[in-house]
């Protein structure tokens, strides 16, 4: 079920009408009711994954406490400990590998055997990827993993565990949620309070204008120039790729945003998973502020037991590089992930490395840091060093990323970007001038969030009137500029496929 159909425009108000209706004390049995639900509309059998994660999660969280109360030697329990940690991992990651990169493992092993000229006929059956695998594997192991440093409970109610790992609004595509804030906060739910609901609502307008109206209406324009990339070379190409930079932000913080706010309706909060990042002024700060979800975990549960920065100079830089590497990986299962990954860890490694010679060569000319000429020169430059990345994420593999970069430089026609030829991918005059101004008003957005703005106080604050007014011609926004296919054809989300 996607959030931007109209199977969840009925859905939702009808969970969050009978949730609010129910005891505090049986509410979460509700909503794992509504969750599984949700994600059994894509398919039923999918749940049965969820399920197996949920219990090997939740029996070893039972374990681990288990262990710890034990009267052995605290070497002993550590190292028994640790066993139930590894067990939990090795099961999950194990599913996780076969439905995601079971076929991209033996792509490799059967090209390695063809480098040494060893013909080997492996048989590779289609596996279906099931829906937001990834990120409720995540989400599970950073129970245990929490469990086990002692920063949570060990959850002795099993429904309440499942909701937890099932939680529809982020369940499909994050954020990823730590227990420490979910978890406890449906062990003890909130009263309804109507300034929540209406805050959550506005998030959950902005998502909808994001995707509607932004993301899908880009995606016209990308999707015909990525799709026929011989036809559509230089400039095309360069005007799509900037283009899907937008597109991809706004189509996952679209989703981001709509499950906060459907969560706020429900009295539970969730993290924010994007702080204007195309406003940053390094690759660091971007990917502080980019999937911030995914960020944090692969720091807590990756590069700070990696040694982080603790072992020297050398190894935190290469500790960083395998974090991007896993990260590209866990996109997908496919070369150019991977190199996107490596591509920004490569980036953030160099940045660190050359900064004092950056600090001592502004410091020579003059340049001043903290000017906006020169903090607006840094966020261009790494927007732009962003973008090159992009070309890997969304050509789909490696061989056609490089072909699309050859086919930018290969074709001069400069002149496309003032004659209106630009009208003829995927997006007329009228719509263009409409993404256009769409990413204005996504632009004024972030400035006002960077700066610390909320502009969803700033509305509240307003008269009734206006709050009404506002509602009103957001709506129609949306409805009216919304990018529907034939049938109300709802588009799926980019992150859906991770």
């Amino acid at each position: 079920m996607l959030f931007n159909s109209m199977g969840f425009l009925l859905f939702f108000p009808i969970v969050a009408l009978v949730y609010l209706a129910l005891p505090r004390k049986v509410r979460y049995l509700w909503l794992l009711a509504a969750s599984y639900y949700f994600y059994m509309c894509w398919k039923a059998k999918g749940a049965l994954l969820i399920l197996f994660s949920t219990a090997v999660t939740y029996l070893g969280g039972l374990l681990l406490e288990y262990v710890k109360g034990l009267c052995w030697e605290e070497d002993r329990k550590r190292k028994g400990r640790k066993r139930i940690v590894a067990g939990c991992f090795f099961l999950n990651l194990a599913v996780l590998f076969y439905f995601k990169y079971a076929g991209f493992a033996l792509d490799c092993v059967r090209g390695l055997l063809g480098l040494f000229r060893v013909h080997a006929d492996i048989p590779i059956s289609q596996i279906v990827l099931p829906v937001g695998i990834s990120f409720y594997t995540f989400q599970a192991l950073s129970y245990i993993m929490d469990v086990y440093r002692g920063e949570i409970y060990a959850e002795k109610n099993f429904f309440r565990y499942a909701l937890f790992v099932s939680f529809f609004p982020q369940l499909v595509a994050g954020p990823i949620e730590r227990s420490k804030n979910l978890l406890k906060q449906l062990a003890d739910p909130a009263p309804f309070q109507f300034e929540r609901a209406r805050d959550g609502f506005l998030l959950m307008l902005w998502g909808f204008f994001l995707k509607i109206v932004l993301a899908d209406r880009i995606a016209l324009f990308v999707d015909r120039a990525y799709g026929d990339y011989m036809s559509f070379g230089g400039w095309y190409l360069i005007v799509a790729t900037v283009l899907f930079a937008f597109q991809i932000y706004c189509d996952f913080y679209g989703y981001s945003v709509i499950a906060m706010g459907a969560a706020e309706i429900l009295g539970i909060q969730l993290m924010e998973n994007f702080s204007a990042p195309y406003l940053a002024a390094s690759i660091g700060e971007f990917w502080r502020r980019w999937h911030i979800s995914l960020t944090s975990w692969f720091k807590d549960y990756l590069y700070i037991p990696l040694g982080g920065s603790r072992k020297g100079r050398a190894r935190k830089y290469v500790n960083k590089l395998i974090v991007f590497l896993v990260s590209g990986l866990w996109h997908g299962a496919e070369f150019s992930f991977v190199v996107w990954g490596g591509i920004n860890g490569i980036y953030q490694v160099l940045g660190e490395a050359i900064k004092p010679i950056r600090d001592k060569t502004a410091a020579f000319l003059g340049l001043h840091q903290s000017s906006l000429g020169h903090r607006l020169a840094q966020t261009l430059g790494t927007f732009l060093l962003v973008d090159i990345s992009w070309i890997f994420f969304r050509a789909g593999s490696l061989q056609a990323a490089l072909k699309i970069i050859r086919q930018m430089f290969a074709v001069k026609n400069l002149k496309i970007l003032f004659d209106g030829s630009l009208y003829a991918c995927g997006l007329d005059g009228p719509n263009f001038c409409l993404m256009l101004l769409g990413l204005g008003i996504l632009l004024f957005a972030d400035i006002c969030k960077y700066r610390g703005i909320r502009i969803r106080q700033v509305i509240a604050a307003q008269d009734f009137w206006f709050r009404c007014l506002f509602i009103v011609f957001a709506v129609c926004t949306i409805l009216t500029t919304g990018i529907w296919g034939p049938g109300y054809d709802a588009a799926n989300f980019i992150y859906f496929q991770f």
